[in-house]
């Protein structure tokens, strides 16, 4: 069976967060589940604004409750915004779809989700890909 371990999911996050630290970009919050969307790991940087946190499992728990990265999310969410917003309303306003939530795989299996929340959406997608990748699992976006 593939599961995302403790160990796994720190890699992400220690990954993610270099790179954020590489790109110089504003401080983040790093948000892994697992695929039933348990939290694994989560942290802030110094100096995220307030409402990071929940944004950032917003990304990763509506990747994972609708089996697509957040940036497909919210390409749906331009040619269907009812139905994204029936659906967030059924997840009691949990969704954010935005860019930023990345589906974490192995060999086609899913393990989980990424959100990162802070800078803008693409850099906080870039961070949760490099995250995903240095753990050598694939990051799907979209």
């Amino acid at each position: 069976m593939t599961e995302l371990t403790l160990d796994i999911a720190r890699k992400i996050l220690d990954a993610a967060l270099a790179k954020a630290v590489e790109k110089k970009i504003k401080p983040l919050v790093i948000t892994v589940l697992d695929a039933r969307g348990a939290v694994k790991v989560t942290a802030a940087q110094d100096g995220t604004s307030l409402m990071r946190a929940e944004i950032a499992h917003g990304k990763a728990y509506g990747a994972l409750a609708l089996g697509m990265g957040s940036r497909a999310l919210f390409q749906r969410a331009q040619e269907q915004a009812y139905f994204v917003s029936a659906i967030n309303t059924m997840a009691k306003g949990q969704l954010v779809p935005v860019p930023g939530g990345v589906l974490i795989q192995k060999d086609g299996a899913l393990l989980g989700a990424v959100g990162v929340s802070g800078d803008t959406s693409d850099n906080d997608e870039i961070c949760a890909i490099a995250g995903i990748e240095a753990a050598g699992l694939k990051a799907n976006p979209g």
